[in-house]
């Protein structure tokens, strides 16, 4: 327990009595996640929005306060090291992919594909620690409940297997750090930082432009431009 700036460096995760409504919200937001992921392109366009926007519906639901959320002022002058440690990791992952030869330019670098991209991270953290988590913590005990969380956030990224392994990692330490600091814009910013160094250090025939789910296997290199080399 840190007792050093409490007030400002941890809020407890919520502890009250679980409830048959946290099983089913966790296992009907998750399912829906993968049901989308799973589908054709024109069904994700159609079905994509609901299955994102509920969760974010059932957590208003609940009323929470804007520093239970991690969108408050709170945390924000003890989390600010997280931009800069996670921009120090991703020019280090940048020199070595340059060593090895893996480095490459991204699939799509104008402002509107990165800039959404990192708006994406962001909501993805929401997801992970706004609605799996503070459910997970009133059925499971904290630590298991990170490990839980992480592992479902990593199945999320199947059958990409680097973004699977690279997720679960992130999932725990994200999972740790919001523990810790109750701040979400850090988090979202930095995982979007990190996931665009990923997209340029590791060979694109493995990572299928950052694709998931069904979208993994439709990945063709000719068919969408691509001259990377193949992997070494």
């Amino acid at each position: 327990m840190v007792t050093t700036n409490s007030t400002v460096l941890a809020i407890p995760l919520p502890q009250s009595k679980y409830s048959s409504r946290d099983v089913a919200e966790l296992a009907v937001g998750f399912l829906a996640i993968l049901a989308v992921l799973w589908l054709p392109s024109r069904e994700q366009l159609i079905f994509g929005p609901l299955a994102l926007l509920a969760p974010l519906a059932m957590v208003v639901s609940r009323r929470p306060s804007l520093d239970q959320l991690g969108l408050g002022w709170r945390g924000l002058a003890s989390a600010w090291w997280i931009l800069p440690a996670a921009s120090g990791l991703a020019v280090l992952g940048i020199v070595v992919a340059q060593e090895i030869g893996t480095f490459h330019p991204l699939y799509a670098p104008d402002f509107s594909h990165v800039g959404g991209y990192v708006v994406w991270t962001i909501y993805q953290q929401f997801l992970l620690q706004d609605y799996f988590m503070p459910r997970l913590a009133r059925v499971l005990n904290g630590d298991w409940a990170i490990t839980v969380a992480a592992s479902l956030f990593a199945l999320a990224h199947l059958p990409n297997v680097p973004l699977t392994i690279a997720t679960l990692v992130w999932g725990v330490v994200s999972c740790l750090l919001f523990r810790r600091y109750r701040s979400l814009y850090f988090l979202g910013i930095a995982q979007g930082l990190l996931g665009l160094c990923f997209a340029l250090c590791v060979p694109d025939v493995w990572l299928h432009h950052m694709r998931v789910g069904l979208g993994y296997y439709h990945y063709h290199p000719l068919a969408q431009g691509s001259a990377y080399p193949p992997a070494r």
